[in-house]
């Protein structure tokens, strides 16, 4: 429960949803994300338990996996999508955890999409090939993006700016840009820095 106000989906007081409705409604991808011990499959697969062993349910985990870019990545392990996965993960990159958490979310097919700092392991290439898939299946859904890369969130339809906790600047890229604020500094300075670091 928040400390003051309410929480809307919808218009609706997230209070009033059975707590298993509202989960339904949400797939979260956290900064440090979770894997099982088990195979890459099963874990990406956990968002839609109904789907093992069903018809379809290999060719939607490999669509999620090809949406969350760890597609590639799975290919090349000898085991491929049966590979299983140490505890928390622990054989893979971080970014193939976040990319397979992704792909979990993904295919969960919520209408909220919650990514915190969710792509901060994930190169700038990779992040643009998956912002790219992420825009289509962004359509019809609610998506909060929690980033510190601006080139996450430089595309959504709102950005709130935090500054020690607090917001102190809302707009979307161009609005923000033309202020001349915080969210354009750090801009500026995030362009400066990857264009230093490709010479």
């Amino acid at each position: 429960d928040p400390s003051a106000g309410s929480v809307r989906i919808d218009g609706r007081d997230v209070r009033e949803y059975a707590l298993a409705d509202l989960r339904r409604a949400i797939a979260f991808v956290p900064q440090d994300p979770f894997l099982f011990s088990t195979s890459l499959r099963a874990n990406i697969a956990f968002a839609r338990p109904e789907i093992d062993g069903a018809e379809d349910g290999e060719g939607l985990v490999r669509e999620a996996a090809q949406w969350a870019a760890v597609a590639g990545d799975i290919g090349t392990f000898p085991r491929g999508y049966d590979t299983m996965v140490g505890e928390r993960g622990i054989t893979l990159s971080g970014g193939q955890k976040q990319r397979v958490t992704l792909a979990r979310a993904l295919l969960a097919d919520a209408p909220i999409l919650i990514l915190d700092d969710a792509l901060s392991s994930v190169d700038t290439q990779t992040e643009e090939r998956i912002l790219q898939a992420l825009e289509e299946r962004r359509r019809g859904r609610t998506c909060i993006l929690v980033a510190h890369r601006l080139s996450t969130v430089q595309d959504a339809d709102l950005i709130l700016v935090l500054d020690e906790g607090r917001i102190v600047e809302r707009g979307d890229h161009a609005a923000l840009l033309a202020r001349s604020g915080l969210y354009a500094d750090l801009f500026q300075r995030q362009r400066l820095t990857a264009e230093l670091e490709a010479i």
